[in-house]
């Protein structure tokens, strides 16, 4: 009963705030001024009411105990049945040894394992979600060289990127990849290309040449039961690393090289956030 009331509260709340936009309300009584796009089975898509025009978020349906649209109609989801996690896909507890492909939960910050150091306690984290956005927005005649040449560590080319958009007069928005990751909260960066060839080689069970099937799979059952979304296998993921004046870095998590390729920064392919531990 004290639960149904607080979601009641809680829609009212919403409702009463904006009454103009689609109003998701997760489980926990939180409210999320959204344009819903997609509903699946399994998630829901959707874009910030305050920026349409910008990336596409994604939340398990899971999370969700209703949506109420723009025209009044209100949906209500089922509470999921709960079931024992896999012992691959459970979470690990702080202050223990952190292997790659555990699922990381810790302060309010969640990602999958893709690096640990020696003892395994520090590492590097993949955030659950990805979406497709371009690296920056120049195009011919206004290419630029921004300096983001660090091939290792992702945080040293989001600082390069900040200098230059306050040299410039510029804003995060000019670089979509990079904002998106920088929005996620303290920490989170676009990463570097020779990171993501560690992704490549974490997701294929340590090296591609030697692809181990259970591993991959291990891994994107992981992201699933979290709410997060498979790796794509196809599509490129964009680095923070620029070649020129036009192209950034990428790879995919393809098995046969080539595992880096030169692709225009305008253009529009899949980005992960990474976050150190």
């Amino acid at each position: 009963m004290k639960k149904t009331l607080l979601l009641f509260l809680a829609t009212v709340g919403c409702i009463l705030t904006v009454a103009a936009q689609d109003m998701i309300v997760r489980r926990d009584s939180s409210c999320i001024e959204a344009r819903v796009t997609e509903i699946s089975p399994t998630e829901v898509r959707y874009k910030r009411f305050s920026n349409p025009d910008g990336p596409t978020y994604v939340l398990p349906v899971s999370d969700i105990a209703s949506i109420r649209y723009a025209n009044g109609e209100e949906e209500r989801f089922a509470e999921p049945v709960k079931t024992e996690a896999p012992a691959a896909a459970a979470a690990v507890p702080a202050n223990v040894r952190y292997s790659v492909g555990d699922y990381y939960d810790c302060d309010g910050v969640q990602g999958i394992v893709i690096w640990v150091d020696e003892e395994g306690y520090h590492g590097t984290i993949l955030s659950l979600d990805e979406v497709l956005l371009p690296w920056s927005v120049f195009r011919k005649p206004e290419l630029r060289t921004v300096g983001t040449g660090d091939q290792n560590d992702g945080r040293a080319n989001m600082a390069t990127v900040a200098r230059y958009i306050e040299a410039n007069g510029l804003s995060w928005a000019d670089f979509p990849a990079f904002e998106w990751c920088r929005n996620k909260g303290e920490g989170w960066y676009l990463p570097a290309i020779n990171e993501l060839l560690t992704l490549g080689n974490s997701y294929h069970g340590g090296i591609r040449s030697h692809s181990d099937r259970k591993a991959r799979n291990n891994f994107n059952e992981t992201l699933r039961l979290h709410g997060g979304k498979r790796m794509d296998r196809m599509v490129n993921y964009f680095s923070s690393t620029e070649k020129d004046d036009k192209e950034a870095w990428t790879t995919t998590m393809e098995i046969e090289p080539p595992y880096v390729i030169e692709i225009p920064k305008y253009n529009k392919f899949l980005v992960r956030a990474v976050r150190r531990f």
